[in-house]
């Protein structure tokens, strides 16, 4: 977990600078393209870092799963993909980010410095509650996994337990909506 918010840390750094240089902005600040870049950089990277490591967790315990019982391969199918669609909340705020900021059209006049630090604070509440709620719910559903192995009536249960975790990241992704909805580009 450390290595891979270390890595994002890192690539970010390096895209902000290497995106400031070919924008052609001085070393003394950083332009409002940038910002929105790693705003949108943020929401989608770490939100699909979450959801890589969370289907990872339940899907290497589905694996286990499966050898003993082959055909609960459905139910496991389902406990693994759950994590994954923290990674499509980001996907959506980056995307939307780029869009409502003109960069998808070319249209960036308008992007100033502050607009594109306001671009760049909608991506992170998506991206860090992508990140953790995805983590935290593939250890939820690698222990459904292990519920439905004693009892295969019992992946409704499993799946209910994992939704209680997939509710923060619905209010991460709001939250980056919300933020989104409230710049005004001039």
């Amino acid at each position: 977990m450390k290595r891979a918010l270390i890595l994002l840390l890192f690539l970010l750094a390096t895209f902000s600078v290497v995106s400031a240089q070919e924008i052609g902005t001085s070393s003394a600040g950083i332009s409002g393209v940038a910002l929105t870049i790693i705003g949108a950089a943020i929401a989608v990277a770490m939100a699909g870092i979450g959801s890589a490591m969370g289907i990872m967790t339940s899907a290497n315990m589905s694996l286990g799963a499966m050898h003993e019982n082959p055909e609960l391969f459905p139910q496991f199918l389902l406990l693994s993909a759950l994590p994954g669609t923290q990674g499509i909340y980001g996907f959506v705020v980056g995307f939307l980010i780029i869009l409502w900021s003109g960069i998808l059209g070319g249209n960036t006049a308008a992007l100033t410095t502050s607009a594109g630090w306001r671009f760049l604070f909608a991506g992170l509440p998506i991206g860090l509650a992508g990140l953790f709620s995805a983590i935290y719910q593939g250890k939820v559903c690698a222990s459904g996994v292990g519920l439905v192995v004693k009892d295969k009536t019992q992946v409704a249960k499993a799946m209910t337990l994992a939704a209680f975790v997939e509710f923060y990241a619905i209010l991460g992704l709001l939250a980056s909506v919300l933020i989104l909805l409230n710049i005004k580009l001039i």
